[in-house]
């Protein structure tokens, strides 16, 4: 999964599956698509048409391999703020 341009791998669209409704959420067409980029996976849920799942899918992959390709993380930070510990004198 080698993109041509560069020599960072790339997420790709590896499957979408017609799935149950899951637990706790309502409605039905409900699918599961999985993005891969090496021994990475990405599991997504999501509502709606068959199409319109698989071009949500594609479009998400794109949008992490033009954040990869831009030097940007893949992971959204989760620092929390630094809080300075002030002590009585």
């Amino acid at each position: 999964m080698q993109n041509k341009n560069t020599s960072r791998p790339v997420y790709e669209l590896i499957s979408v599956d017609k799935i149950d409704t899951p637990a706790g959420l309502e409605g039905d067409n409900w699918y599961r698509y999985i993005l891969g980029q090496g021994t990475s996976k990405i599991d997504g849920l999501r509502q709606g048409s068959l199409k319109s799942v698989t071009q949500h899918a594609e479009e998400y992959s794109k949008e992490l391999n033009e954040r990869i390709r831009s030097g940007g993380s893949t992971y959204s930070t989760r620092k929390k703020p630094q809080v300075q510990d002030k002590k009585a004198e």
